[in-house]
């Protein structure tokens, strides 16, 4: 484990998309990290994942900042950025992770946790499938607009 002191941070941005790439909407989140990875933004890192797991806690804990990226079904009807801290516990339940038990893990074995945004992106159609509906489009469009203010915001 790692005291807080000797955390390296190399990473100004850290964008992890995670979704099933074969679930129609649920792909959005790692299509906005391609996206953004191929703008080759200074500073900025991407991770695309189909869930969050525990082993992205050492990267996570090395990040200025992070963003996770994800779909959102349900009444959710537009893009939602939100900050996040750390949750309580690191318990997992199965075998994926939530952002906020991403980052307790960074911060109890790695001896950092970030500043955090969960960016939530709707979805609407989720069946198998490689096509995005015009929500989840015009959603990873706003999405992408939203990481480039962040990654463009003065440290």
């Amino acid at each position: 484990m790692h005291a807080p002191s000797e955390a390296v941070i190399d990473t100004a941005l850290l964008v992890i998309g995670y979704g099933n790439t074969l679930r129609q909407d649920d792909s959005v989140g790692p299509r906005v990290a391609e996206r953004i990875k191929a703008r080759h933004l200074r500073g900025v890192h991407t991770l695309i994942c189909t869930q969050l797991a525990p082993e992205h806690a050492e990267p996570v804990s090395r990040a200025r900042t992070v963003v996770f990226v994800d779909a959102a079904a349900g009444a959710l009807r537009q893009v939602r950025l939100q900050r996040i801290a750390p949750g309580e516990s690191t318990q997992l339940l199965a075998h994926a992770a939530a952002p906020a038990t991403v980052l307790a893990l960074a911060r109890d074995v790695y001896g950092r946790a970030p500043e955090a945004w969960w960016l939530t992106i709707p979805a609407v159609h989720l069946g198998f499938g490689t096509e995005l509906s015009v929500t989840a489009q015009r959603g990873a469009a706003r999405a992408v607009r939203e990481i480039v203010r962040l990654a463009e915001a003065p440290a």
